[in-house]
């Protein structure tokens, strides 16, 4: 077991944590990443409801270039320390389909795994419970059929 991997995940999971719990201790928002693009790009909300948002995807997009700055590197990829992620296994037009799926699926379920998986499940809100076992089962058919049907990705 790679045991500096696992404390990176447990930082980062307490990170996101704190984040969460900031964010709505101090606006009252929600830090469900879908919507906070989502009313970005739409201008829905109150005025002057965007500063927050960009400041919080600067952090998001910060963050790791600031461990990669200070020699971090891109952390753990697929079990291998010292790996980079390259191109999609898939090739780049199903990469595209995949996130229009994503895109569309966010919208259906009024939310995404930020909003829903780590907020939601952590207010036990029952709608959040029901919307996060819905994106694990939907990971798990996907990856069934990618890997198992289409042939698609290696092992891991």
């Amino acid at each position: 077991m790679d045991w500096m991997a696992s404390l990176h995940g447990l930082a980062g999971g307490v990170l996101i944590g704190l984040s969460a719990t900031w964010l709505m201790a101090t606006l009252g928002r929600i830090a469900g990443i879908s919507g906070i693009v989502g009313n970005l790009i739409t201008q829905r909300g109150p005025k002057g409801d965007s500063a927050w948002r960009v400041a919080f995807l600067l952090g998001l997009i910060s963050g790791p270039l600031v461990i990669m700055a200070l020699g971090g590197g891109l952390g753990n990829v697929a079990g291998n320390p010292g790996g980079v992620i390259g191109a999609p296994v898939g090739g780049v037009g199903l990469m595209l389909v995949a996130g229009l799926l994503v895109g569309v699926g966010t919208g259906l379920g009024s939310g995404c795994t930020s909003g829903h998986g780590v907020c939601g499940l952590a207010r036990l809100a029952p709608r959040s419970m029901a919307a996060t076992g819905m994106f694990l089962l939907t990971a798990l058919v996907t990856v069934y059929i990618s890997r198992h049907l289409l042939g698609l990705g290696g092992g891991a």
